[in-house]
């Protein structure tokens, strides 16, 4: 049979891209092309997030999403050197703002440990007055190998990389329908139909609506949760060394508002989580009837409604009152004023769901004979994104075999 390429993937974030560059690396000879529904790459979770270089503290001890960070992070550090991208490991803190917090906060210490953080250290008010002279605390964690980078800048060198080893793009593509035959993988557009001898979908926002193309009765459905940003004005930047983090609330699965600088000077303040009303309602007033109904009508949805119920009221009344979002704020820097802020660009976390209730923790991959769906990959999947994309590509290759 003929077919229009050897591998299609769908979807041109950053583990798309990463798993393009990856097959394309282990065999050269690929006929590879990669789609996307937008006109640029990166345009969604990787374009829109603040650049953090995860270290890998935060993840369950042998779960895919600890593995692949601490093995993507060391490969992350070595691309950006070769290629000489912007990246800094400036470290960042974890803080307790009260005596209550202290216990979670040595839990994660632990947990840092057991994932082989390098140089973690629990550290004094007074060690975090020096390190960041304006931050609120009674005690903290030093992450020294965290850092900050341009996603978007990694994803354009990934795609300079595939078209020089001969790889194609076609963007501003919507794929409509899969269709996984005896012989082949038809990839239906709206433009064109292609057959392929293996699919990789990675389309973040909408890989559960690829997945059911091909499985009918998938038992997970992607829930969109829009984070909200501030970033400070540039008199109030001297308050903020570099990233700044609350003990995470276990009740919630979710880091908190926190302050991050970023890789161009910015300093963001954020994010919250809220329900958004639309998988690309970036915009609080964004809605979208079938996104909506989608999330309403899945049964995992109502239990997760059920037991974060007051969670979430939290984060709404953080989305709709800036004084309780500045409020957040100061439990970490007491000097930050709403008058120091301004509006920052948003982003929707992908959060897959299953029928049980379950926001998924982990990464989660669906394997099929012909087709691989990357159903679940939110933070840290762009610190990860080159060791996700050498495993994507070692099982797409097997398939080829």
């Amino acid at each position: 049979m003929n077919y229009d390429a050897d591998v299609i993937i769908i979807g041109g974030g950053i583990v798309g891209c990463a798993t393009a560059m990856r097959l394309l690396q282990a065999r050269p000879s690929l006929k590879l092309l990669l789609i996307d529904k937008e006109i640029k790459l990166a345009q969604h979770q990787t374009g829109r997030n603040s650049g953090v270089i995860h270290s890998g503290l935060y993840y369950k001890p042998g779960s895919l999403k600890a593995h692949n960070c601490r093995e993507g992070y060391q490969q992350l550090l070595q691309f950006c050197q070769e290629e000489e991208i912007s990246h800094q490991i400036c470290g960042k803190l974890v803080i307790a703002t009260s005596l209550e917090e202290i216990p979670k906060l040595e839990a994660l210490y632990s947990r840092g440990l057991a994932n082989g953080l390098k140089n973690l250290r629990q550290v004094s008010q007074s060690e975090i007055r020096e390190i960041e002279p304006d931050c609120s605390s009674v005690a903290g964690l030093l992450v020294p190998e965290t850092g900050i980078v341009d996603y978007g800048e990694v994803t354009e060198k990934y795609r300079e990389k595939i078209q020089k080893m001969g790889g194609e793009f076609r963007l501003g593509e919507e794929i409509v329908d899969i269709r996984n035959s005896q012989n082949c993988v038809e990839v239906i557009g709206k433009k064109q139909t292609r057959t392929t001898k293996i699919l990789v979908t990675c389309a973040g926002l909408h890989s559960d609506r690829l997945a059911q193309k091909t499985e009918n009765k998938l038992p997970v459905r992607i829930l969109p949760f829009r984070g909200e940003y501030y970033k400070l004005k540039e008199s109030a930047k001297k308050f903020v060394r570099n990233l700044i983090y609350p003990v995470p609330n276990p009740a919630f699965p979710f880091l908190g508002v926190h302050f991050t600088r970023m890789i161009n000077g910015d300093i963001e303040c954020g994010p919250n989580a809220v329900l958004a009303f639309g998988r690309e309602a970036y915009q609080k007033t964004d809605f979208n009837w079938k996104d909506t109904w989608e999330t309403l009508t899945w049964p995992g949805f109502h239990k997760v409604a059920r037991q974060y119920w007051r969670e979430g009221l939290g984060e709404m009344h953080r989305s709709i009152s800036r004084k309780a979002f500045v409020k957040a704020l100061q439990k970490l820097v007491p000097a930050i004023q709403s008058e120091h802020l301004e509006p920052a660009q948003s982003g929707i976390r992908a959060q897959a769901c299953d029928l049980q209730g379950n926001l998924l923790d982990d990464f989660h991959i669906r394997f099929s004979d012909r087709i691989i769906q990357v159903c679940n990959a939110p933070s840290p999947a762009a610190t990860a994104s080159l060791a996700i994309g050498k495993h994507l590509a070692t099982e797409a290759l097997l398939r080829l075999a």
